[in-house]
C-alpha cells in the first residue's frame, strides 16, 4: 500500500504546477549562529486550480508544528525531503500558515563567529537547494513573490530580496522586513548577514545600486564596485527593457562558493574581488559584476523551464556580460575574450560530446558556447533585429518559464534567418565551428593579427622574429603581444633576448607579467631587468616575480626579502606568505624564524578563507614543515564546505600518512579534534 502510495504521490507532484498555483509567501524566521539553526514561522497563499488531496512543498530535513489551512489545523506529513499537505483540496483560494525549525547541512552557510568578530551568514540556493533552510520549491517552474522578515542580531546588517520595509529594533535583536513584488522561482531566495557597511548609487532610471562591503574592507569601495552604475547603465539601454526589479544590492561573503550568485534583486559575490586599486589589475569584479547584474533579466525576469534551456541563462548572462565589457574596455578587449573563449571551446569540442542544448552540458557551453551562438545570432540577424526580438523576448514571457523555441519564436516574428540550421550547428552539436567564428573575429584589427600570430606557432623563431619584433614596438592590443611571449617560452634567451627587453620597454603591466611568467630561468645578464618587475603595480607579477628572483639568485635572497618585508598582496595575503615561506627557508636571512613559521602556521587556521588557508598550507609541506597544529589545521580542511579544499586536505593527508612517523602524530592528535574532524580523519586511517 506504501508503495502504490509513493508511485502516485510521484506523480500528483510531477503535475502540481498543473493543480496548484502558489501566490505569496510571508517569512517570518530567527536564525542561530551558534547551533548553526533557523526557524520561524511561513505562511503561503494558494489557488487550487484542479481538485487535489496532496500538495507538497518541498523542506529538507524539517521539523513542523501549528499547520493550519484557512485558520483550521489538517492532517499533514513529512518524509524528510517535503512537507505533504494531506487534504481534499478545492477549487478557489487558499492560505496554509506553519511554524518550522531546521539545522541546514547545506545551502545556508555559517563562516566565522561572533566570538571572533567576522561571523557571516549568508545562502546559496542554486545547484543547492533553497529547500534546506526554507520550506520552498526545488521546481523553478514555480514561481511565487516571497516576502522574509529575519530577526537577527542589532550588531549587525540583514540583506535579503527586494525592498527593505521595515528595520525594528528590540532589546538586542532587530527586525528586518523585506518585500518582493513579483514572483521569481525559489532558488533566487536569499539571505546574507555580516559587519557590512553600505554606500549607495542611482543609477540614470532611478534604481537605487546598493554596494556593501564587511566593515574592514570600506577602504576597497571604489576599486571594487568600479564601473557598477555605468554597467547598469548600459545593460538597461541595451536590453531595452527597464531593469525588473525595484532596487539592486551586491555584497561579497566569506568562503563564497562561486565567483558570483545573481539572487533576485541581490547579488552574493565572493570576497576574491574586493580589492585596492593594484588588485584590481589582476582580479576585477567587472565582468561577475556585468554578469550577474544580466542575469537580473537573464535567469531571474525569465528563467528556463528546465536543464535542457540553461544557456538561456548562462549564456545571455555570458553575452550581455561581455557586451558590457565593451562599453567600458573597448573592441579589442570584446574580442580578445571572444578569442579566448573560441580556443578553449574548439579544444574541449575534442573531448566534448554533449551539445548546448542538453542539461548534462559542460559549464563551458553553458556559458562561453551559449555567448558564442548568441554573438553569431546577433551578427547574423543584425543587431537592431536582434535587440527587438530579445526585448519582445522578455516582455512577452517576464517573470515566467521559457524554452529556447520561445526565444525562436520571437525571432522569426522579425526575421526570415535560418534558425533551424543555426540550432543544429551551435545548439545541437557537440562541434566547435571554428571557421565561423574566425570569420567573425577577423572583424576587430586586432584580433586579426592575434590570429596571424596564432598561425606561427609552430613556425622557427628566426622566420617570425622580425614580425614580432615590430608587434611588440606597435600599439596592438597587449593579449597580441602576450601570445608572443607565449610561444618564446622555449627558445634559448640569446635568440628571444631582444624580444624580451621590447616586452618589458612596452609598460604595459599585463605583457610585463607575461614575462614574469614565462621566465624562469633569469640569466645574470637580465637580472637588473627582471627585477624591475617587484615595482610593477600588480601583486600577481610581484608574486611570480620575487619567487623566480629568489629561486635563479641565492645570493641576492637577503636584499629581495629586505625590499619585499612589507608586502601583504591581496586579501588573501599572497604576497606576505610568500615572503614567509621564502624567508623561513633562507637561514642566513636575518629575521625570527620560530616567530615567521607561526605567522604562517596562522594563516593556514580557521581563522582565514579557504584560499588564504591552502596557500599557505602548500608553502608548509613544500618545504617541509610540518608539526601538531599544521596537520590539525589540514584535518580542519578536510570539514570545510568548499569541496576543492576538503578535497586538497583529503589528498594531502593521504600522502603524509605513507610516512610512518606521521601516521603516528596524526594518530596522537585525534581524540584531541571535534566531532567532524575525528570522522574525516579516522576514514582516511582506516583507507
Amino acid at each position: 500500500m506504501k508503495y502504490l502510495f509513493l508511485i502516485f504521490s510521484t506523480f500528483v507532484f510531477g503535475q502540481q504546477t498543473k493543480s496548484v498555483d502558489f501566490k505569496t509567501v510571508n517569512g517570518n524566521v530567527s536564525i542561530n549562529p551558534e547551533n548553526k539553526s533557523i526557524s520561524g514561522t511561513v505562511t503561503y497563499t494558494f489557488e487550487v486550480l484542479n481538485l487535489i488531496d496532496t500538495i507538497k512543498i518541498d523542506a529538507q530535513n524539517m521539523t513542523f508544528a501549528s499547520l493550519e489551512l484557512n485558520a483550521k489545523k489538517i492532517p499533514f506529513s513529512t518524509n524528510g525531503k517535503e512537507l505533504l499537505l494531506i487534504y481534499p483540496f478545492q477549487k478557489g483560494k487558499n492560505s496554509i500558515q506553519f511554524s518550522y525549525e531546521a539545522k541546514p547541512k547545506q545551502t545556508l552557510y555559517f563562516v566565522g563567529s561572533k566570538a571572533t568578530n567576522n561571523l557571516q551568514i549568508w545562502t546559496q540556493g542554486q545547484g543547492k537547494y533553497t529547500s534546506h533552510w526554507f520550506p520552498s520549491f526545488d521546481d523553478v517552474n514555480e514561481k511565487v513573490i516571497f516576502n522574509m522578515d529575519v530577526t537577527f542580531d542589532s550588531n549587525y546588517k540583514v540583506i535579503s530580496n527586494g525592498v527593505l520595509k521595515h528595520k525594528v529594533a528590540d532589546k538586542n535583536n532587530t527586525h528586518w522586513t523585506y518585500q518582493m513584488q513579483k514572483p521569481m522561482s525559489s532558488y533566487l531566495l536569499m539571505v546574507a548577514i555580516g559587519n557590512f557597511e553600505k554606500s549607495t548609487l542611482n543609477t540614470k532610471s532611478g534604481i537605487p545600486l546598493e554596494l556593501y562591503l564587511d566593515s574592514k574592507d570600506v577602504s576597497k569601495q571604489e576599486p571594487t564596485y568600479r564601473y557598477s552604475k555605468e554597467i547598469f547603465d548600459y545593460l538597461e539601454k541595451e536590453i531595452g527593457v527597464k531593469y525588473p526589479w525595484k532596487i539592486y544590492r551586491q555584497v561579497p561573503v566569506s568562503e563564497f562558493l562561486y565567483a558570483g550568485m545573481e539572487n533576485t534583486s541581490a547579488t552574493i559575490f565572493a570576497t576574491r574581488y574586493v580589492v585596492d586599486s593594484i588588485g584590481f589589475e589582476d582580479r576585477s569584479y567587472t565582468n561577475v559584476n556585468a554578469h550577474e547584474l544580466a542575469h537580473q533579466w537573464f535567469g531571474d525576469l525569465v528563467t528556463a523551464q528546465s536543464g535542457k534551456d540553461h544557456w538561456l541563462q548562462e549564456g545571455f548572462a555570458t553575452y550581455y556580460a561581455l557586451l558590457a565589457e565593451r562599453s567600458v574596455y573597448g573592441d579589442d578587449y570584446f574580442y580578445s575574450k571572444l578569442y579566448e573563449s573560441s580556443l578553449q571551446l574548439k579544444q574541449a569540442s575534442k573531448t566534448d560530446t554533449i551539445p548546448v542544448l542538453n542539461a548534462k552540458a559542460s559549464s563551458l557551453s553553458f556559458y562561453q558556447k551559449g555567448a558564442w551562438a548568441l554573438h553569431v545570432l546577433r551578427e547574423g540577424i543584425g543587431e537592431e533585429v536582434f535587440r527587438k526580438a530579445v526585448k519582445n523576448y522578455l516582455l512577452k514571457y517576464s517573470y515566467q518559464n521559457v524554452t529556447t523555441q520561445n526565444l525562436f519564436d520571437e525571432i522569426k516574428k522579425l526575421s526570415n534567418y535560418d534558425l533551424v540550421n543555426f540550432s543544429k550547428i551551435w545548439l545541437e552539436s557537440p562541434v566547435f565551428n571554428s571557421d565561423i567564428t574566425n570569420e567573425l573575429l577577423s572583424k576587430n584589427d586586432a584580433t586579426k593579427v592575434q590570429l596571424e600570430v596564432a598561425k606561427l606557432r609552430n613556425k622557427p623563431l628566426n622566420e617570425k622574429n622580425a614580425f614580432f619584433e615590430k608587434t611588440l614596438q606597435s600599439d596592438t592590443y597587449f593579449t597580441i603581444k602576450e601570445a608572443i611571449l607565449s610561444q618564446l617560452f622555449k627558445e634559448k634567451f640569446e635568440d628571444k633576448k631582444q624580444l624580451l627587453h621590447l616586452a618589458m620597454q612596452t609598460q604595459n603591466i599585463q605583457v610585463r607579467q607575461a614575462v614574469a611568467v614565462t621566465l624562469q630561468k633569469i640569466p645574470e645578464e637580465f637580472r637588473t631587468e627582471y627585477e624591475t618587475l617587484l615595482d610593477d603595480k600588480s601583486y600577481q607579477t610581484q608574486e611570480v616575480a620575487l619567487y623566480n628572483l629568489w629561486n635563479n639568485f641565492p645570493t641576492k635572497r637577503n636584499d629581495y626579502l629586505a625590499k619585499t618585508k612589507d608586502w601583504i598582496g591581496f586579501n588573501d595575503f599572497n604576497l606576505r606568505i610568500l615572503w614567509l615561506s621564502l624567508a623561513v627557508s633562507t637561514p642566513e636571512y636575518a629575521s625570527n624564524k620560530e616567530t615567521n613559521i607561526q605567522e604562517l602556521v596562522n594563516y593556514s587556521s580557521s581563522k582565514f578563507e579557504a584560499t588564504t588557508r591552502q596557500n599557505a598550507l602548500e608553502y608548509l609541506l613544500n618545504f617541509n614543515i610540518i608539526n601538531e597544529e599544521i596537520l590539525k589545521n589540514l584535518v580542519n580542511a578536510t570539514t570545510h564546505h568548499m569541496w576543492q579544499f576538503s578535497k586538497f586536505g583529503r589528498d594531502n593527508i593521504r600522502l603524509l600518512l605513507k610516512n610512518s612517523e606521521t601516521r603516528s602524530t596524526f594518530q596522537t592528535i585525534l581524540p584531541n579534534l571535534n566531532e567532524k574532524e575525528q570522522f574525516q580523519l579516522d576514514r582516511l586511517l582506516k583507507e
